[in-house]
Parts: C-alpha cells; sequence; structure tokens
C-alpha cells in the first residue's frame, strides 16, 4: 500500500479477502493491525478505503475468538472517527438495529454496544434520540449480565453526546436501575459511570438521587458488596468533592470517618487484635486490602481540599502518618509521589510533615525513594520557605534530619544496582545550594561528589554527580574552599592516572563552561584542558578535540590573546605529531570548525588599547612635528650665515655639522619607512605555518596575537601592527609623516647645496 496502493488494492486485497474466511488467529490479528495501519498512514483516501476495508472488517467483527473480535473493533472504532456521516448512517449504523437485537449473538450485542457509545459523538442529539437510545434503553435491559454491564459502560459517552436535559430524562433514569441491579458488576459499572457524569447533574438530582445511591454503596461495601470496595475507594476524593455542596455537616464527617476506615484496611489495631476475632485473611483479600490503602493514599490529596487544609493537622495528619508508615511499598509508593502535592497544598501548614519526608527518603525501598525524589527540590524549597519555622538566619531549623536523611539515602541508591535511581538523585540534589548553608554542602556533599566521580564505574552517574559538583562550586563564595576544589579537580582528575579520570575532567570542564563565566573558565581550566593534547591514550585527545570549539568559544580578544596563542600552538601541534589515524581525522575536522568560528570582541577592552595606540600614534608625530621645526629652523639659519659669511674655518665646521644633521633627518625617515616591510613579512609568517593545515580564520587584532616576541622593540612593533589592523588611519598617518620627512630632508639639502654655489659665484 505505502510503494503501489492502487495494484494491491486491485491484485492483493481481494486474495486477502478470500483467505480472511479460513484464516487462524495469529493471521486475523495481523490484517486487523495492517488495515488500522493503512488508516493512520493515510495511504489512500478515506472514500477509496471505506470501499475497500469498510466491509472486511464489517464482516469479521463477530468473530468466535475474543481477541480477534475486539482486535477487529478497535480497527473499527478508529474508522468510524474518519468516516463521514452518512456512510456511518448507511454501513454502520443502519445494520446496528438489528445487531442489537435479542435474537443476535452475545458477541454480535457487545461489539453493538461499544459501536453506539462511539457513535454518540457523530451525530445531532435528535439523530441520537430516535435512532440510538431506543437501542440502548434495549441493551441496559438486556438479560445478559455482559451486556449490560458493557452498556453501562457506553452511557458516559452517549450522555456526552445527547447533553444534559436528555441525560437527566433518559440516562439517569436507567444509572439507577442499573444501581440496583443483581449483578455485582453492573453495580460496580453504574457506581463508576456516576461519579463520572456528576459534573451533568444539578444539585436536586445530586442531593435526591446521586447521594442516597453512594450511602447505600459505602454501606453494602463492607457487608455484602466487598467487589465495590476498591473501586470506591478509588473514586471516593473525586466523589467527596463533587458532592462537597450538598453534604451537611453529618454526611461530611461521615464520609470522613469512612475514608479514614479504609485508609487502614487490613491493618492490625494498635493494641494486637483487630475489631473482629483475628481471622486467617487470603491472598486475594489482602491484595484487595492493599490496592484499597493505595487508593486512599491516591486520594489523599483531594480529601485535604475536602476537610479544608486547615483543619489537616486535626483530621488527616494521623492518616498521613499511617499511610507514610504502611508495610506495603505500593501505599508508600503512592504517598511519596503525591508528596509534593501534599504540600503545595498544605501552604504555610507544610511543617507538620517534615518527619514525613525524613521518614520517606530513609525508606529501604530504592521505589519509595525514587518516587520522592521526582519532585523533591520543589518540596524542599517549600519546606524551607513555605513554612513557619523558616528564616534567613538558619534555614536547617524547619527541617533538623534533613542532611542525614539526604546522605543515607544517596548510599542506600549508591550500593544499589538502581543505577537510573542514583543519577536521578544526584540530579536533583543540585537543588541543595538554595535549601541549606554552603558550610554544610562543602562538608556533607561537595567531597562526596568528587568521590563518586573518581570511584563510581556508571557513566551517567559520574556525569550527575560531575555537573552537580559544579553547581555547588558556583554558588560556593569562599575563595579558600573554591581553590581548593579546582586544584583537586585538575590534579585528581585532569592530572589523574587513569584515563577514565582524565575524561571525567574533560566532562566536568564542559559542565563548567555551561555554568560559570568565561573568564573564569579560562583563568582556572582552559591551560590544564590544553595539556591533554598531549595525553598517551587516544580517547582522551579525541575527546579534547570535540572539546575544543568550545573551548575557543571561551575567549576574548585582545583580553586573551595570550591563550588564543596557546591553543593555536596546541592544533599545530596535532597536526604535526598526531600518530592516530581516527585522532587525526578529527583534529582536521575540529580545525575547519575553528576556522569558521569567530572570536568574540571585548570591546571596552579594545577601546582602552585603541586609545591608547591613538595616544603614542600622537606622541610620536607630535615630537616628530618638533624635531621637524627646530631642523628646518637650523637649516635656515645656518644658510643665512653660510650665505653673509667671509670663507674660512668656521663656515667649513659648520658645513660639516650641517651635513650631519642632514644624514640623521634622511637615517631618520628611512629607518621609518624601512620598518614597515619588515614588519609586513613578520605577519606573513602565521600564514606559512597554515600551510600545515591550519587556517586560522582570526583578522586583525587575532593574527598579531599569534606573535610573540622577546625583544622589546618587536613587541612594541606588533603592538602597532595590532593597531594598524583595527585603526588604518593611524598607519596612513605614520607613512604620510615619515614621507614628508624624506621630502623636507631633500629640500633642506637641496638649500645648502644652493647656497655654497652663490658664495662661490660671488666670490
Amino acid at each position: 500500500m505505502r510503494q503501489n496502493p492502487a495494484e494491491t488494492l486491485r491484485r492483493v486485497l481481494p486474495k486477502i479477502r478470500e483467505v480472511l474466511h479460513v484464516a487462524g488467529v495469529e493471521m486475523q490479528l495481523t490484517a486487523a493491525v495492517s488495515f488500522l495501519t493503512v488508516l493512520q498512514e493515510e495511504s489512500v483516501s478515506i472514500h477509496t478505503y471505506s470501499h475497500s476495508f469498510l466491509h472486511i472488517i464489517l464482516q469479521h467483527l463477530e468473530h468466535r475468538d475474543a481477541g480477534v473480535s475486539n482486535a477487529w473493533l478497535e480497527t473499527l472504532l478508529a474508522v468510524i472517527e474518519a468516516l463521514p456521516k452518512e456512510t456511518i448512517r448507511h454501513e454502520i449504523l443502519n445494520p446496528l438495529v438489528s445487531k442489537a437485537q435479542l435474537s443476535q449473538t452475545l458477541q454480535s450485542r457487545l461489539v453493538s454496544c461499544k459501536i453506539m457509545g462511539k457513535l454518540a459523538n457523530k451525530f445531532e442529539a435528535h439523530i441520537i434520540k430516535r435512532e440510538v437510545l431506543p437501542l440502548v434503553k434495549s441493551l441496559c435491559q438486556d438479560v445478559e449480565y455482559e451486556v449490560r454491564t458493557c452498556m453501562c459502560r457506553q452511557l458516559e459517552h452517549i450522555a456526552q453526546g445527547i447533553g444534559t436535559e436528555l441525560t437527566k430524562t433518559v440516562v439517569l433514569p436507567e444509572l439507577v436501575e442499573l444501581a440496583r441491579d443483581e449483578g455485582s458488576s453492573v453495580r460496580l459499572a453504574a457506581f463508576e459511570t456516576l461519579v463520572n457524569l456528576l459534573d451533568m447533574f444539578d444539585a436536586d438530582d445530586r442531593s435526591q438521587t446521586v447521594l442516597p445511591l453512594v450511602k447505600s454503596f459505602c454501606e453494602k461495601s463492607f457487608k455484602a458488596d466487598e467487589s465495590i470496595l476498591v473501586s470506591l475507594s478509588f473514586h471516593l476524593g473525586k466523589l467527596c468533592n463533587g458532592l462537597y455542596g450538598i453534604f451537611t455537616p453529618e454526611q461530611h464527617l461521615r464520609f470522613l470517618e469512612f475514608y479514614k476506615k479504609l485508609s487502614t484496611l487490613g491493618l492490625q489495631q494498635e493494641n494486637g487484635h483487630n475489631d473482629n476475632q483475628l481471622q486467617l485473611q487470603t491472598l486475594e483479600q489482602e491484595k484487595k486490602y492493599i490496592s484499597v490503602r493505595k487508593n486512599c493514599a491516591y486520594n489523599f490529596p483531594a480529601m485535604i481540599v475536602f476537610v479544608d487544609p486547615k483543619n489537616f493537622h486535626l483530621e488527616l495528619y494521623s492518616i498521613f502518618f499511617c499511610l507514610c508508615h504502611d508495610p506495603e511499598v505500593p501505599v508508600r509508593y503512592t504517598m511519596a509521589i503525591n508528596f509534593y502535592e501534599v504540600a503545595k497544598l498544605l501552604n504555610s501548614g507544610v511543617y507538620t510533615i517534615h518527619k514525613e519526608l525524613v521518614t520517606l527518603l530513609q525508606d529501604e525501598s530504592l521505589e519509595v525513594l525514587d518516587a520522592l525524589v521526582g519532585h523533591l527540590p520543589e518540596i524542599l524549597e517549600l519546606m524551607t520557605n513555605g513554612g513557619e519555622n523558616s528564616g534567613s538566619e538558619s534555614k536547617l531549623l524547619s527541617i533538623p534530619d534533613l542532611i542525614p536523611a539526604l546522605t543515607t539515602a544517596e548510599q542506600r541508591a549508591a550500593t544499589s544496582l538502581k543505577w537510573r535511581t542514583h543519577e536521578k538523585l544526584l540530579q536533583k540534589y543540585a537543588c541543595l545550594p538554595h535549601i541549606i548553608s554552603s558550610d554544610q554542602i562543602y562538608y556533607r556533599f561537595l567531597h562526596r561528589m568528587l568521590t563518586i566521580i573518581l570511584t563510581n564505574n556508571v557513566l551517567p552517574v559520574q556525569k550527575a554527580a560531575a555537573r552537580t559538583l559544579c553547581v555547588y562550586l558556583r554558588y560556593n563564595r569562599k575563595q579558600e574552599q573554591r581553590h581548593e576544589v579546582i586544584q583537586k579537580l585538575i590534579e585528581q582528575l585532569g592530572q589523574g592516572k587513569s584515563y577514565w579520570n582524565r575524561l571525567r575532567f574533560l566532562d566536568t570542564c564542559e559542565f563548567i563552561m555551561e555554568l560559570f563565566s568565561k573568564s573564569f573558565f579560562c583563568k582556572y581550566f582552559f591551560l590544564p584542558v590544553l595539556e591533554l593534547t598531549h595525553d598517551p591514550v587516544a580517547n582522551v585527545r579525541m575527546k579534547l578535540c570535540y572539546l575544543l570549539p568550545k573551548v575557543k568559544s571561551t575567549l576574548k580578544i585582545p583580553t586573551d590573546k595570550h591563550l588564543l596563542q596557546q591553543l593555536e600552538l596546541c592544533i599545530r601541534k596535532l597536526l604535526c605529531q598526531e600518530k592516530d589515524k581516527d585522532v587525526l581525522t578529527i583534529v582536521k575536522r575540529t580545525v575547519l570548525e575553528l576556522d569558521r568560528m569567530e572570536i568574540s570582541v571585548d570591546a571596552e577592552q579594545l577601546e582602552k588599547e585603541k586609545q591608547q595606540n591613538e595616544g603614542r600614534s600622537t606622541n610620536v608625530n607630535d615630537k616628530m612635528f618638533e624635531k621637524k621645526r627646530r631642523d628646518s629652523k637650523t637649516s635656515s639659519v645656518l644658510a643665512k650665515s653660510i650665505t653673509l659669511s667671509v670663507p674660512g674655518s668656521s663656515s667649513g665646521t659648520s658645513s660639516g655639522k650641517d651635513d650631519k644633521k642632514s644624514k640623521l633627518v634622511r637615517s631618520q625617515s628611512f629607518s621609518t619607512q624601512a620598518l614597515h616591510p619588515k614588519y609586513s613579512n613578520i605577519d606573513k609568517c602565521p600564514n606559512k605555518s597554515s600551510a600545515t593545515g591550519y587556517t586560522s580564520s582570526v583578522s586583525g587584532m587575532g593574527k598579531s596575537c599569534m606573535l610573540s616576541f622577546s625583544d622589546d622593540s618587536f613587541r612594541t612593533h606588533s603592538t602597532g601592527n595590532s593597531g594598524n589592523a583595527a585603526f588604518p588611519s593611524s598607519s596612513s598617518r605614520n607613512l604620510f609623516n615619515s614621507a614628508d620627512q624624506k621630502n623636507n630632508g631633500n629640500k633642506e639639502s637641496q638649500s645648502r647645496k644652493m647656497s655654497i654655489k652663490n658664495r662661490k659665484s660671488n666670490s
């Protein structure tokens, strides 16, 4: 059907239709699933689907095997959602009238009940009233209790389709009659349907019809009809809140006592015996009682609303205590799941359940701990900030036994085989900086996280511990403690003997880049990370290569130009010296990614350097201008003196001095110009090294950062060159000044030559 639907429908589907008449259970189930898949994938239009597949589905709805019949029914119900109304009416609704008759088989009538529940939302209310409701009434009075039960459970869907008025006049009377049925399963279905339809009944219907039925159910549940007990305990919270407005104080207390009785059902009393004589309970009864208490734990938040949170300590705390200490794990597990909801409802009264939190944290079952840990950060925040005893002076006063309970829980999870629970717990412990003091975290939890990283054998657990440790470090404001932890991370992980520890060091550095500032990472971890380029284990070098783009993203220019130089040096060494083929492949791929990256610029630092460069350039220009002015003034005075003086030894001396000065001026101007081509060659050095594979895309400032010379003159020019890259106007100004010096020098020498010639001619 996916590749060639037309030919499949023409040639394959007829063969399937023939074979299904004699096919076994496996083929029937496979065909039902395949037909449903074709519908869900929309391989053909719904019109083509109904024309080709619908009749085959309808033919096999009444298969003698219940599993096959249900599989085809599931496919049909999905098809009904997509079919147009007219097709449903002609192909499904009209034949349904005969299929629902008492003369049909039990399976046929059961299928009809489920189809009518689906059709209720496909047609208008008047069509349902005229064509569907008569069939509904007939099936509700069927001679077989299975049919009555099935139709009763479909009344909820039918009520939603026909609206409030018809529900009150048609559905409610049927439910009342079914609630008194002789079959326990029918009564159970009627009770659950009543509870689910409470919102559709007005106050009169609730008080006059529903409430008496519910009271009757509660009374019979302990006496003769224990089959309804589990369902009643499950729906009790919804039932109590749905009928809350019509309860008298006596009825309110009565239902509350009924809930308390269910919450301790099957447990021995404190005096060591039951109210009735001790009897051996069957295993089935024990399971039923456990289910009842579990349902009471499930409904506990709803019962808090029922009694009002203000009355929790008086009315429900004893039950809360019993359920949290219940001997059965499913009950305590359900209480652990609902603990956060309970804490939210109690709000300022949350301090009353501190002890139960500690109890569940120390529970012997890891399932209970796992359920509680899911919302542990939110619970602890409510405990410390929402309770009356909370205060900024001491967070621990509100939960005095919290820290031992948390450490015990972590140790129990660590010694178990359920590493996912351990991982989840470590992740949630990252909330502790908001709950307890920094010193408590440092002495009780932080070093424990480091130990887990070093000793645990499960990678997800190690990563969870590493991230939580980084969070603790992030919120620790004591520099001594911070430096100690950083030093341990570098020495025990980054420089550890085991390559596994060095890999975890890279994971930790990744979390540090996520949680801390870029400058923090560059200050403490940048160079230790780069040292791993010399690691003897290829896997460590490979993981480092994957991390290098993130490492480079922490740099800022020009502040970190020396670190950028170190990074580029390490990459060149990897390209030149790496012998492992896999690592070398990753290196080359990483180099290309690094080339495409742009380094962030520290605008403030760049502005400072710009001002310094401009100030330096201005000072140099001012000095050169002053020197030119003095030289030009001196040369003009000398020219006049030479013209007016008598020839002698003094004139020769002055001329010699003047020649020396003119040579000095020329040498200065030439030296200024000669530096430019020299340093332009130095700038080309990094480009030559890029031929080895690392072609850095760092522009201007980045290129100058790649140079490092010990000679002061070169360092000065390197700074100047970086200024030229960022501010070309300064370099052009220097070039013009040097050119002016050269021209001025030439003009001065020419003026001296002319004055000497004139003197000779006059003499």
